[in-house]
Formats: C-alpha cells, structure tokens, sequence
C-alpha cells in the first residue's frame, strides 16, 4: 500500500471508531425523559420525573440508574443511586425558593455509564398581586354587551409570570372565581393572555345588580390572596312615562300637559346632554326633549291633536321607537241655542229649545231654561230642565203664574264647557208667551147631593158676563155645615170651561182633618161624569176641611173649588144605674162613653163635665171627670137633701172644646133620676 493511502486508512479507522463510541453512549441514555407536567410550572414542590430504558444489545442490560439536582446556583449536587430497574421518581423536591432548577439522570450498563440527560424542574408558588375589576360607572342597558377591564397586579410579578385572569359574574355577594381559594385551573382562568389580556366581555346580564370578582393567576396556577370585586347595575326597563294636565273629553282653550318619568333602576336624574331626559311632540312635530324626569308642552288650536311623549333613563333605556300617545281636544267656540219657532198646541208648556255644536257636541248633563215676567229686572226663575239629544226640554206650570207676558232664556253648554244663552226662538222673534197658555176651567162645589146651578155666560163686547141671579144660586151656598157625630155627607160639585163641561176627567177631593185627628189629611180621586159633574161620600170622622181640586193637564188650566168646613158634633154617652134614688141611700153611678173615631185619647184620658137641672131650669156643673184611655167615665152621686124628695133631676154628660180634640163640644142625651 502506498504511504499516502495508508494514511487514509488509518485516519478512516479511526473516524469509525469514534462514531461507534458515540452511538454506544447514546444507547445508554434513558429515553423520553419527561417531568409530569414538564412545560408548566408548579405551585407545589413535589415533582414526578419519567423515562423509558433504553434499546440495548443483546446480552447488555441496566446494572443501576443514578440521578441528581441542581440547587438554587445550579450547581449539581451529590447524585442518588436506585435500583436497576426504576423507571420512574416521585416526590422530587428542589429548593425552597421559586425558579427554575435541573434534574439530572444516566444509566450503568454492564460497569459502563451513560450520560447524563437533563429535564426542567420549574417551581413558583408565589401569589400575585390583586387584579381589581374596573366596572363602568353608572348603568348598562338591557341590550348592551357589559365589558369589564381588570386592573394589573401591582409590584414585581412571580418567576412563572401571569398566566390570565379568573372571573365569575352572578348576583348577590359573587360567586368565586375558582373552586379553591389558592389556585385556578387552566380551564378557570378566563382570559389566559398574559398581564395584558385585561378585558372581559360578558355579553348582556340580566337586569339588576351582578358583582364581578377576578383574581390574577400567576404561570404555576396560584391565585391571587385578594379577591378583587366591582358592582355592574343593569337596567332593561324603559322609563314609565304619564301625562298630566289632559281634561276627560274637551277643553275650552290652550292645554298646558307635563311628561312625567320614573325608573325604578338607573334614575332620571338629569345629567347633562347624554344623560336621562324626557320629551314630547305634538302633532307629529320634533319632539320638546328636557333634561330630567319632566317635559312641559301647551297644546293650542281648536280640533284634535296628537301628543307623544317618552323618556330615557340613565341606563339609555327609551321609549322613542315606540312612544306613548294621547289626545287633546280642544273646543273655543260657543254652541248656538235657539227656542222652537212655535208652541205645541197639543202641549202648550212645553219649552223647548235646539242646541248645536260643531266640535264637542251639547252637554246632555247641562242647560237650563228659565222664564221671568216680560220687561222686567228680574233674575231669571230656573225650570226643571232635561237636556237630551241636542234639545233643552222644560215644562212650564204656568198655572202656578199669574196672568200675564213672561220671557224665557235657555242656556246651553258644549263638551267643553263653553256656554251660551238666548232669548229668542229659531228665526229670531223674541220667545215670550202669555199666561194662560191654556183654556181656563173653574169648579163649585159644595155639601149635598142635589145638581148644582151653573152661570149661563156669553160674551157681550168682548167681555165675558154672567146672569146675577144664577151666580147668586151657587155662590150663596152655605160653606160650614154641621153634622151629628158618626154621620157621612155627600159632596158634589161641578167641573166646566167656560160654559162647557168636562167630562171624563179627574179630581182630587182634599180632606184636612182638625188638629187632633190619627191622620192630618186624606185625597180622594173622583172622576167627572159626560156632564161635568161629581159626586162623593165624606165618611164619618173627625171635623175637616174639604176643596176639591182639578190638577189641570197638557190643555187645561188647574182650578179649584174653594173650602168648605164640615164642622162634627162629638159623640158622647151617658147612663145612670137607676132610675130613682132614695134619699140618704146607696148612691147613683153615672157611667158613659166619649166616642173617639179616628181621635186616639192620651193616657190621661179627656174632660168630661157631669151637668143637672131641674124640668125646665138652666143646666148647672156638679162634677168634672176624667175618660180612661178608651173613652170610659163613671161617677157614683148620691142623694142627701130632703127638698130632693119627688124631684125628677135631668142629667147629662159634656164633651167640652179643647184645641187638640177634632170634633165640636157636644152633650150627650139627659138621663132621668127621682128622688124618693
């Protein structure tokens, strides 16, 4: 062999070799090395370390493995001998301060060591600093995503870093950030971008008061010791908005309306342009907006109009989209009144008058009409007036009104108030009428059964003039008549216009009872017969007065008969025991009964006098005695005088007048008693 190629053989050998030793040692290394959880770091000191053996030729195999650390310099320290066929070390720990320290292993096979292979023990179990939320001041809106940023934990941070922040949202107090106290999982920790990743959106939150708490996570997990928290308000309700100032229906002029807000939530505390406010638009014009809880607008013209209103609360809740509506409507104008141009004839009291508006409409609740005597200063007399349909409707008892020229006014009202009166009829003419408006009637009457004589009248000139002797004939007829107690009467009596009689019609025979009497006053209706006549009983009673009465109707005026007294005799009975007495012998009784038909007697009962006279003499009083409550007297009288011997008394029983007893003093029939 040449020198030259000689040398390159042995240069070559000696390269093989060297290639052999270095793939021999690495067949001694352990494979995949690898720390539990080798690229976080560790909160705890306590380290798990891993590895596979290695492929080795046949017949080699591990006599021993040997591992070390490294302390807080890095510096390696004494290595620790195990067992041939470990695999795996638990519970490594490194020193006490945080950092990032090396854990060393090599493998003995056959007497012959492998090298050394190397893994990354990182320990940090410093807590962070806190990371208060930073929560909005103010509210959010309903529909408003709610973002939060966090504030950085201050001073130096931990050797692991800051791994993110751990958020929780809810209400009342907060819920915890993380299930421990002291560490978050990767899955808790929110935003794991580092210190700066420091915003957190939530998206929107229910309505009211969520509390966000957050803590800083350093790189090895460890939580923060102080657990930062903000109040984020929530408000998802629009104002409620009310107006004030609206009248129910019309109004007779401008309508000064206030917008008044409240939320329950932010507040419509007035702050500035950005802040809550309340507005209003009339007729579709740009809305009247006001800082605060309060917005004022006048609505003015006549017609209707359109008022929206809305607010905005703190939060910039609004109404805008969908405002609240109402309407004004406003009436300037007075109605018109007119009376009709002519009376009804079937119904000549009847007053009416026609009422137009042309906004609100007539007040069916108001109007008036009212009549006062033609060309004078009187004020007005209101009559009973209904209001209906556009019609003021009054009735005029015009019987109740002397002879004469009378105006009347009628006052009418619209909806909204305006009011406006008139004296004169539709067309103009003014609204006067002369009394009587209806055909006149007259009555007589009077006790008895027998026709009455009636005047036979006619006109002379124009004036009305009757015959003096057939006026004579009713009007001289007695007005008192006198009756025995328990006695009816006949009353009658006659009902005409002019010289016409009216038949078919009723009366009204009024019955006043003297003071004393069970009832004051008793009515009886009697009907006329074809002739104009009637007729009636007065039953038996106490002394009264009686007037008959035509209430008139639609055509005929009221007309009375005039009063008449019926004057009744009290009722008086009187008895004596015996016919004789002897003298100086047992006493006589007088007993008798005051008769009380419709009279209650009180208590005390009423005064009876006790009366005796000779045939022929003057009546003479020897006792007064009193009734009982039923009218029941008695007096025993006993005969002492000699002179009284042969004498037959007369004796009698005397209901005196009394200004509360209803019948007239009265005597009963005398009794006879001898003496013997």
């Amino acid at each position: 062999m040449k020198p030259a190629l000689a040398l390159l053989a042995v240069i070559a050998t000696g390269l093989f070799a060297s290639a052999s030793s270095a793939q021999s040692q690495n067949q001694l290394r352990p494979t995949n090395l690898r720390v539990f959880g080798e690229t976080a770091w560790h909160a705890e000191n306590d380290f798990q370390l891993d590895w596979d053996q290695p492929a080795l030729p046949d017949g080699d195999f591990v006599t021993a493995v040997d591992y070390r650390l490294s302390d807080a310099s890095g510096n390696p320290l004494p290595a620790t001998t195990l067992p041939w066929y470990t695999t795996h070390i638990e519970h490594l720990h490194v020193a006490p301060q945080p950092g990032s320290y090396t854990v060393e292993v090599r493998l003995e096979v056959g007497g012959q060591y492998g090298p050394w292979t190397s893994a990354a023990l990182r320990f940090d179990d410093v807590r962070p600093g806190p990371a208060p939320p930073l929560a909005r001041a103010g509210w959010f809106a309903g529909d408003e995503a709610v973002a939060v940023s966090l504030g950085h934990p201050p001073g130096p941070a931990p050797v692991s870093g800051i791994r993110g922040y751990a958020v929780s949202v809810g209400p009342g107090s907060g819920v915890p950030p993380c299930a421990k106290t002291t560490r978050c999982s990767v899955a808790e920790t929110d935003l794991r971008g580092g210190i700066e990743a420091d915003t957190i959106k939530f998206g929107t939150l229910p309505e009211g008061a969520s509390v966000v708490r957050a803590v800083a996570v350093s790189g090895s997990g460890v939580a923060a010791a102080e657990v930062g928290s903000a109040i984020v308000h929530v408000d998802a309700t629009r104002p409620e908005v009310g107006i004030g100032g609206l009248a129910a229906g019309w109004s007779q002029g401008p309508v000064p309306v206030t917008v008044q807000a409240r939320d329950a939530l932010s507040g419509m505390a007035a702050a500035g342009p950005s802040g809550p406010f309340t507005a209003i638009a009339v007729d579709g014009g740009v809305p009247r907006a006001e800082p605060g809880a309060a917005a004022t607008a006048v609505v003015s013209g006549e017609g209707t109009h359109s008022v929206a209103f809305y607010a905005r609360d703190a939060a910039g809740n609004s109404g805008e989209k969908d405002p609240s509506r109402a309407s004004v409507r406003i009436d300037e104008s007075r109605p018109t009144v007119a009376f009709s141009r002519v009376q009804d004839p079937a119904e000549p009291e009847r007053i009416e008058a026609r009422v137009e508006d042309r906004l609100s409409g007539p007040d069916p609740r108001r109007g008036s009409i009212a009549v006062r005597r033609a060309g004078s200063r009187q004020r007005f007399e209101p009559l009973p007036t209904t209001s209906s349909g556009g019609r003021l409707l009054a009735r005029w008892n015009s019987d109740a009104y002397p002879p004469g020229s009378y105006e009347f006014q009628a006052t009418a009202y619209d909806n909204a108030g305006n009011s406006a009166s008139s004296d004169r009829r539709d067309g103009g003419v003014r609204m006067v009428l002369t009394n009587p408006l209806k055909t006149t009637t007259a009555i007589v009457a009077g006790f008895g059964g027998q026709q009455l004589v009636l005047p036979r009248c006619k006109k002379e000139n124009g004036q009305r003039r009757c015959r003096q002797q057939e006026i004579e004939s009713f009007e001289g007829r007695p007005t008192t008549r006198r009756v025995p107690y328990g006695h009816a009467v006949a009353y009658s009596g006659r009902l005409t216009a002019g010289s016409q009689p009216l038949g078919r019609l009723p009366v009204e025979v009024v019955e006043t009872f003297a003071p004393g009497s069970e009832i004051p006053m008793r009515r009886t209706t009697v009907e006329t017969a074809a002739d104009g006549t009637f007729a009636t009983r007065l039953e038996p009673g106490p002394s009264r007065q009686v007037e008959v009465v035509f209430a008139g109707n639609r055509v005929l005026c009221r007309s009375g008969g005039g009063k008449v007294s019926l004057d009744v005799l009290g009722g008086v009975l009187l008895r004596a025991s015996a016919a004789s007495a002897r003298i100086g012998g047992a006493p006589v009784v007088f007993s008798g009964r005051l008769e009380h038909l419709a009279a209650p007697i009180p208590r005390a009962g009423r005064p009876i006098e006790l009366q005796f006279r000779l045939p022929g003499g003057e009546w003479s009083e020897f006792r007064t005695v009193r009734t009982d409550a039923h009218g029941r007297f008695g007096y025993s009288y006993a005969f002492s005088d000699d002179d009284s011997r042969g004498v037959r008394f007369q004796f009698r029983a005397v209901a005196p007048a009394e200004d509360d007893w209803p019948y007239e003093p009265a005597a009963s029939r005398p009794v006879f008693v001898t003496g013997r």
